[in-house]
């Protein structure tokens, strides 16, 4: 049984729901944290609780004004390593700056090592993050990374309770999500198809080829996260082309900037489902075709298992209830 005695639990200001979300789980109350911004811009933040020999846990995900909600976590980091906090968790579901993983060109900045040095630097001891674009993210960090697979689980559970498994394909947009498509593809006992795509630049795709065999299946489309939509709304095109009964799409991090929700609204696609990973609920009542899955209670027992020392390997198969 979860006593909540020693453990703390506190939130930036990027995704609070999420956070009452996760502590109502927990059965505790959020942390008392005052966090301001003054005339200049700066972020302001006073802990109002004594830390002191407490395991800290920090949420704040990278969304909206970015720069800020990672200041804001460094931060507290920084000011509950200073209050003695014993351990300090950065939890991080979707991890800011991911997508600058490497030198892809000349003077590129390697920025997502940059964030976890600043974590590290910060005080973290031990961070936690859902589906990183990139797993050699982890490779970054000299302390404790713990990513949730995918958001597999839960995303496995999902599809099993709405969609037949019989006529069904799983579907990669791009190469470099192969491996996720494939994971998820064996463990659902269904057949497996992907698109290899040029880019024209960053989030502009010229053109994709299928691989595969999609005709009269539900096609699915998995990815770690969804921007502008370009790419999924392209392969949802190219997959009812090619004779896909129902296209769907199931991603982790639901960016849905630009013209996302527009896109997504004229595309063939049937739904996108996407988790709360992100603030959803204004997307929502803009887009019919988005569906929610809460993953709060995830993060919730990965914080418990965490606490208590416990193996969080096992939630990489199957979902807390």
């Amino acid at each position: 049984m979860f006593t909540g005695n020693g453990i703390k639990f506190f939130t930036g200001t990027s995704h609070p729901e999420l956070a009452e979300i996760i502590a109502r789980r927990l059965g505790i109350s959020l942390g008392k944290a005052e966090v301001t911004k003054s005339g200049v811009g700066e972020s302001n933040i006073r802990i109002g609780e004594s830390v002191r020999e407490d395991d800290v846990y920090i949420i704040n995900t990278g969304c909206g004004q970015i720069n800020t909600a990672l200041m804001e976590m460094c931060i507290m980091i920084h000011a509950c390593k200073i209050a003695s906090a014993k351990r300090v968790t950065a939890v991080l579901p979707l991890f800011p700056y991911a997508r600058q993983d490497k030198k892809d060109k000349s003077r590129a900045p390697i920025t997502a090592k940059l964030v976890a040095n600043m974590l590290q630097k910060s005080g973290c001891d031990h961070v936690i993050t859902m589906d990183l674009h990139a797993s050699q993210i982890q490779g970054f960090f000299d302390v404790p990374v713990d990513k949730y697979l995918y958001a597999e689980p839960s995303a496995i559970q999902y599809i099993r309770t709405n969609f037949d498994l019989s006529n069904l394909v799983i579907v990669s947009p791009d190469a470099g999500g192969a491996k996720r498509a494939t994971s998820m593809a064996d463990r659902l006992g269904v057949d497996f198809a992907l698109f290899h795509k040029e880019r024209k630049k960053a989030n502009e795709v010229s053109r994709m080829v299928l691989v595969g065999q999609v005709e009269g299946k539900t096609a699915i489309l998995v990815d770690d996260m969804a921007d502008t939509c370009g790419t999924l709304c392209l392969a949802a095109k190219q997959l009812s082309e090619a004779g896909a009964s129902r296209v769907c799409a199931l991603v982790t991090h639901g960016i849905l900037s630009g013209n996302a929700l527009k896109n997504i609204e004229e595309s063939t696609l049937e739904k996108l489902v996407v988790t709360n990973t992100l603030p959803q609920t204004e997307n929502v009542a803009k887009c019919k075709k988005l569906e929610v899955i809460d993953i709060g209670n995830v993060l919730a027992e990965v914080i418990r298992r965490s606490h208590y020392g416990e193996s969080v390997s096992k939630l990489f198969n199957e979902v807390p209830y």
